[in-house]
C-alpha cells in the first residue's frame, strides 16, 4: 500500500471566486470556481487518484477493492468523511444541516457535522456559528419570513488559523473574504434558511427549504469547544464520532504511523512538503490531498508546512458548557 495523491471534483456555486484556481492549483475551466472536493466518496462529487497504479480510478473504486483500507475503526467499509476547499468571494446563505436521524428519514442520505479551518481571511472577514442567546423555533421561524435572522446569529472576525465546529443543526453561515478548509460527514444535505434575496443562474430566486430547515434547527446558544495542544508543533483542531483533526507544523521531518485503526487524510495549506514511504516519495504541494490507507505503516513528511491531519479516531475530545 502507499500514500495516492487525489485529484478533486468541483463545484461552481454563484458565490465562488478565483484563488483555489490561482494559488492553490486546481485545473478547471469552471467560473466562478466555488469548492474543490479534495477527498469524496459522495457521488455528488468523486474524487480521483492520481498516483501511479490507481490512477485515473475514483477513491470509491479504491476503497471497494482494498478491503481493510479505511481501519477497523470505521463502521463499514464507507468512508465517513468529506474534505473540501472552500473559497468563498461572497457570504453563503444562511443554513443548516439536519443530524444522521432526522437526514436518513427525509433523505436517505447521512446527517452533517462538519468543522472549518480558516486557511487565509481578507481584512474584515467574518463567519456565522450558531445563535446569540436561546430562542424558540417559533422565533427563528418569524425572523426568516420578516428578513431579520441574521440578527439572531453569533457573527464573528474571522483570520487565519481559526476553527470553527459546526455540529449538525447549527445555524451557520461562511462569510466572504475566507478560503477555508472543511472537514465534514460524508453528505450533501443543506437546508438553506436566508440567502440575502439573491438571485440564481435561472434567473429565480434561489430554494428556501424553511421548513426543513427550522425543524433541523438547534435553537439554544452553542457549546464552546477547547481541544487540547500536544505539543509547539501539533494542536487538536475538532474531534467528534466521525472524524478528529490535527494542525501539524511541519519545520523539517516527522514520522507517522497509519496502523490498522484508521486511514490518514493530509491537506497541506500552507508550505509544501514530501511524503516518503520505505518504497516511494513524492511531493505534495499547497491546496493538495493525500489518501493514507490504514495499515501502511510508517511514513515521513518533510518541508515547511502547515497540514491538517484527519483520522477516524475519536479519542482527543473535550468539551465545556459556557
Amino acid at each position: 500500500m502507499k500514500p495516492l495523491k487525489l485529484k478533486a471534483a468541483y463545484k461552481d456555486y454563484i458565490w465562488g471566486g478565483e484563488k483555489l484556481r490561482k494559488k492553490y492549483g486546481k485545473e478547471t475551466d469552471m467560473t466562478p470556481l466555488a469548492e474543490s472536493w479534495e477527498l469524496s466518496c459522495h457521488p455528488d462529487g468523486l474524487s480521483i487518484i492520481d498516483s501511479e497504479e490507481y490512477k485515473g480510478k475514483t477513491l470509491l473504486e479504491y476503497i471497494e477493492e482494498n478491503e481493510g483500507c479505511l481501519g477497523t475503526l470505521c463502521k463499514s467499509n464507507e468512508l465517513p468523511i468529506l474534505i473540501k476547499l472552500i473559497d468563498a468571494q461572497d457570504n453563503l446563505s444562511v443554513q443548516v444541516h439536519p443530524d444522521d436521524k432526522m437526514a436518513k428519514e427525509l433523505e436517505g442520505q447521512n446527517g452533517k457535522t462538519e468543522m472549518w479551518y480558516v486557511v487565509e481571511a481578507d481584512k474584515g472577514a467574518k463567519m456565522t456559528c450558531g445563535v446569540k442567546k436561546d430562542i424558540t423555533k417559533e422565533i427563528l421561524e418569524k425572523a426568516i419570513k420578516n428578513n431579520t435572522v441574521e440578527e439572531l446569529l453569533n457573527t464573528v472576525p474571522s483570520e487565519k488559523g481559526d476553527v470553527f465546529f459546526v455540529e449538525a443543526g447549527t445555524i451557520h453561515a461562511i462569510g466572504k473574504g475566507n478560503v477555508i478548509a472543511e472537514i465534514q460527514q460524508n453528505s450533501n444535505v443543506t437546508y438553506r434558511l436566508y440567502d440575502y434575496g439573491r438571485i440564481g443562474k435561472d434567473g429565480q430566486p434561489r430554494e428556501l427549504h424553511i421548513e426543513k430547515g427550522v425543524k433541523a434547527a438547534n435553537c439554544r446558544k452553542n457549546k464552546l469547544r477547547e481541544m487540547p495542544v500536544c505539543s509547539d508543533d501539533t494542536r487538536i483542531l475538532g474531534s467528534c464520532e466521525y472524524f478528529t483533526v490535527k494542525e501539524i507544523k511541519l519545520s523539517g521531518s516527522k514520522s507517522f504511523v497509519a496502523d490498522e485503526k484508521s486511514y490518514h487524510a493530509i491537506v497541506v495549506v500552507d508550505g509544501e512538503a514530501e511524503i516518503k514511504t520505505k518504497d516511494d516519495a513524492e511531493r505534495i504541494y499547497l491546496g493538495e490531498t493525500v489518501f493514507v490507507p490504514a495499515n501502511m505503516g510508517e511514513y515521513v513528511l518533510t518541508g515547511k508546512a502547515t497540514i491538517l491531519l484527519t483520522t477516524n479516531q475519536n479519542n482527543w475530545y473535550v468539551g465545556f458548557d459556557v
